[in-house]
């Protein structure tokens, strides 16, 4: 059967768009207003939520990302805030995955979080950092729990390895638009659309574009060749800016509703 997330990109692509998907660590700027925060993207057209871990040692998290999750983690946001935020959104009617570099899910038990993430009703993990050659057990404990598996590939992936990893993917494939961090830059890298035409070659599975996307235009233009349109410091940088009280929940709703009509008008 497939997972939520599998069968909202059957809907957009019946609909010939792309999905828009909305990142949010748990417990920024508190647990409380991150659920206020999730709901009001969802009520302004995002598609999907990624629930963000909150990582004192982040990789491919630029500043914006890294301020918000030691803002988290300063207010004790940890793995109960994530599988509680998960299950807040899966309520709220959208598919919803965690995004988690690997070492808190080792130190958790990678078997009981993939327990934990089915049964507060995700789809599945965004792994970063894991590599296929080091993710058997874990290939093996989310098909147990019936959960996607999703890898990031990047423009310096070469293509035979673009293949291997694309093929142990599901739900989606995570396509980073460059080379670098996390944050909303002024224009989309070119590289974007060539990695997502190398990864038509050797799969079918929908491909999502990450890194840098912030407003309508940028959003189109991804949404013309990729499956979905990922955004995180974007919304961030709003509630980093007007807090997250009725103004900045606004806000919010405002950028949603504006990403989601580029994300509408790139076909």
């Amino acid at each position: 059967m497939p997972t939520a997330l599998e069968q909202l990109f059957i809907k957009t692509k019946s609909e010939n768009r792309a999905a828009l998907i909305g990142y949010l660590p748990a417990g920024f700027p508190t647990q409380k207003e991150s659920k206020l925060i999730i709901k009001a993207m969802i009520d302004g057209g995002v598609d999907a939520i990624e629930i963000g871990y909150p990582y004192s040692d982040p990789i491919m998290d630029g500043p914006v990302i890294q301020a918000a999750s030691e803002q988290a983690i300063s207010n004790g946001a940890g793995v109960e805030e994530v599988f509680d935020l998960l299950k807040i959104s899966v309520g709220y009617g959208v598919p919803s995955v965690v995004m988690s570099y690997w070492s808190p899910i080792e130190k958790y038990g990678s078997a009981k979080f993939a327990s934990a993430v089915s049964a507060a009703g995700g789809s599945g993990v965004i792994t970063p950092d894991l590599t296929i050659e080091e993710s058997e057990l874990w290939k093996s404990q989310a098909k147990n729990e019936s959960i996607n598996r999703i890898y990031v590939v990047a423009p310096s992936t070469s293509d035979e390895r673009l293949a291997k990893v694309t093929s142990e993917c599901s739900g989606f494939i995570y396509a980073a638009s460059l080379m670098g961090v996390t944050g909303a830059r002024t224009t989309v890298s070119v590289n974007a659309s060539a990695l997502v035409d190398r990864i038509r070659i050797s799969s079918d599975t929908s491909v999502a574009v990450g890194l840098g996307v912030s407003n309508k235009e940028q959003a189109s233009e991804v949404a013309s060749y990729a499956d979905g349109v990922i955004v995180g410091s974007a919304f961030i940088k709003v509630i980093q800016e007007h807090g997250a009280g009725r103004s900045g929940l606004k806000k919010i709703k405002q950028l949603a509703e504006s990403l989601s009509k580029g994300v509408r008008s790139g076909r």
